[in-house]
């Protein structure tokens, strides 16, 4: 019979499988029509934020700021999107056949 310890028997491996799979997915957002640019992966860890010099001499600190905030947010979230995707995936994986279906 199939047993939990089975279908969890691996979990931390293929959590750390995730992560690392995670740590490969680049998500990015712009704002202020991509003058300035955000990057993260999947694990939800900033990888670039790129503002457009020419527009920054201009730039009001406190735009900058606001920008920034939402631009992150943006990224953050799209990464957060991705992660629950593959988690998504790896739990269907690790569940017995035709049980997939059982969670939706």
């Amino acid at each position: 019979m199939f047993g939990l310890d089975d279908m969890f028997g691996n979990m931390d491996a293929q959590q750390e499988a995730l992560r690392e799979k995670l740590a490969t997915i680049i998500v990015d957002a712009e704002v202020a029509e991509g003058k300035i640019k955000i990057s993260a992966n999947g694990n939800r860890q900033l990888s670039n934020i790129s503002i457009d010099p020419e527009w920054l001499k201009t730039a009001d600190h406190e735009e900058l700021e606001d920008l920034l905030l939402v631009g992150i947010n943006r990224v953050l979230e799209d990464a957060h999107e991705k992660e629950a995707e593959e988690s998504e995936k790896l739990f269907k994986d690790m569940l017995p056949p035709g049980l997939d279906g059982f969670f939706k």
